[in-house]
């Protein structure tokens, strides 16, 4: 197994951008009046989550899919912790000896105490949405023969990000939302996801290069197995 000076960095940075994401970001909802669409209602995740997908579209570049999968890995069982940190934390019983405890603990339940369709669907939508990023971002750049970077930047979050909003909200939010609040939250997130990718593309080939050339790595995913179920480099 081959060690690279900054892969490790660009993982830890993955998995705190998902977990702030869906730890913070879906505690708050955010309104934005918007030109020719008006006022529009989002999750404040929604503004740093499409970042993850930069760091799979970084990793997968770079270092492969073989690398970008164990990150995906190390992401998905750092939610799984969160998850169940949260919930053991909340059901201590709070000590009652300080006003300050006794505000604490229902202000902790509203922020951290996420209902199980929220949280399932976060990592069913983040499990499937990121490996499919990764496996279309490797694909095409044996397709492309490694030209035009940004046209599987932005494929393969079209695809991942799509199939995301696709999974997380109707798993969320079917029932407690009606069908066209959720169509119209699903569309206008994922427009919006797709189009911060589009906007950090010339980061992306900053970092690319510069990590290729630090690196000394450049892979192809010609031989890979894509298979998910796999911790392999």
């Amino acid at each position: 197994m081959r060690a690279f000076r900054y892969y490790d960095f660009l993982m830890a940075g993955s998995v705190a951008v998902l977990l702030c994401s869906n730890l913070i970001g879906p505690a708050k909802a955010c309104v934005a009046t918007l030109p020719l669409i008006g006022t529009v209602t989002f999750g404040a995740g929604n503004l740093f989550f499409p970042i993850s997908y930069i760091f799979g579209d970084v990793m997968t570049e770079v270092y492969g899919f073989a690398r970008a999968r164990r990150a995906i890995w190390a992401g998905f069982g750092a939610m799984i912790f969160a998850t169940l940190m949260s919930a053991f934390i909340l059901r201590m019983p709070a000590s009652q000896t300080s006003e300050f405890n006794r505000a604490l603990q229902p202000a902790l339940e509203l922020v951290f105490g996420n209902v199980w369709r929220i949280v399932v669907a976060s990592m069913i939508a983040y499990w499937i949405g990121d490996f499919l990023n990764s496996f279309v971002m490797a694909k095409m750049k044996v397709w492309t023969e490694g030209r035009a970077l940004w046209s599987r930047a932005w494929g393969s979050t079209v695809t991942g990000q799509f199939v995301d909003s696709l999974l997380f909200y109707p798993i969320a939010f079917y029932g407690v939302m009606d069908d066209h609040t959720l169509v119209s939250l699903m569309t206008f997130n994922f427009f919006f996801k797709v189009l911060v990718e589009v906007l950090f593309t010339p980061i992306t080939y900053l970092v690319v290069g510069f990590l290729k050339r630090s690196e000394g790595v450049d892979t192809f995913d010609r031989d890979t197995n894509f298979t998910p179920f796999s911790l392999r480099d």
